[in-house]
């Protein structure tokens, strides 16, 4: 069971004593191949925590999930998980978890608390939950830390008009869009639709805003004209009509919440064609 913790040093004395085998007194061996942080306001735990289980063993790393409540009196509240799984030929993949709740003004200062914790020589992701606040100063100190940002604009509300201001962040930190992936398997489809589809005018997508902003973006950027976008609201990508005409339906199945993040865990270079996609669609 995961003990309440109030410092850095008691969060690494615990890390320590957990990645200790009972049996042998020997410490596990480190298998992270990342740090993997995550920013997660209280009406997100439930959904990250599900996507986090699904993680663990394709992507052993180290995970600290930040829960900002700045509402309640300053102060640090941490507990630390480490599971392990087989390996094979004996081995054993250790997974660490620790849990951050961020205490009245030690939630505007995230960075301070992450820093000490992060893995050596090992790339640093940040998952971000909901809209980041622009300019302001968590979302600020954490992309100043971290490799890639991740995030689901499926997430954001207001959009397209959400989107102005994320181009800003492109040049100062490597960015996936978890919404840009779900329309992985549109993109190619549509593009066979060549040479019609380059005279296109109008395309009316049945799926997230989020999706039907960026394929309408993603249209506009390649093409270089307007793309009119109708859009039909619907929990995942289901059919995009172009010109009034269906478009085929992509073959294979949308992949899971967990696997989505795990193939953006593995990207490591900028996506021109997604920082055109947000620009146009903005």
């Amino acid at each position: 069971m995961a003990t309440a913790l109030g410092s850095i040093a008691e969060i690494d004395r615990e890390l320590a004593q957990l990645r200790t085998d009972a049996e042998t007194g020997e410490p596990f061996q480190r298998t992270s191949v990342m740090t993997h942080i995550a920013w997660v306001p209280a009406e997100w735990v439930e959904a990250a925590e599900d996507v986090l289980a699904g993680l663990a063993e394709r992507h052993p790393s180290r995970t600290i999930v930040l829960v900002p409540d700045a509402d309640i009196g300053d102060g640090l509240e941490a507990s630390v998980d480490v599971e392990t799984f087989p390996a094979g030929e004996g081995r054993q993949i250790a997974v660490e978890t620790i849990r951050l709740r961020l205490c009245g003004s030690r939630a505007a200062a995230p960075a301070s608390i992450v820093q000490p914790l992060l893995l050596p020589d090992l790339p640093v992701f940040l998952r971000w939950r909901g809209l980041p606040p622009f300019s302001e100063s968590p979302f600020e100190q954490l992309v100043d830390v971290v490799d890639r940002l991740i995030v689901d604009s499926t997430e954001w509300p207001g959009l397209p008009e959400s989107y102005a201001r994320f181009p800003e962040v492109f040049d100062r930190v490597v960015v996936s869009d978890i919404a840009w992936a779900r329309t992985s398997r549109w993109r190619p489809q549509l593009a066979s639709l060549w040479p019609k589809i380059g005279n296109v005018k109008r395309i009316k997508v049945t799926g997230t805003r989020a999706q039907a902003c960026l394929l309408a973006g993603w249209l506009r950027s390649r093409l270089g004209h307007d793309v009119e976008l109708e859009h039909e609201e619907a929990k995942r990508l289901e059919g995009v009509d172009v010109d009034g005409e269906p478009a085929p339906f992509p073959p294979g199945d949308p992949p899971a919440p967990a696997d989505l993040l795990g193939d953006e865990l593995e990207r490591f270079t900028r996506d021109g064609v997604y920082e055109e996609a947000v620009k146009a669609a903005a």
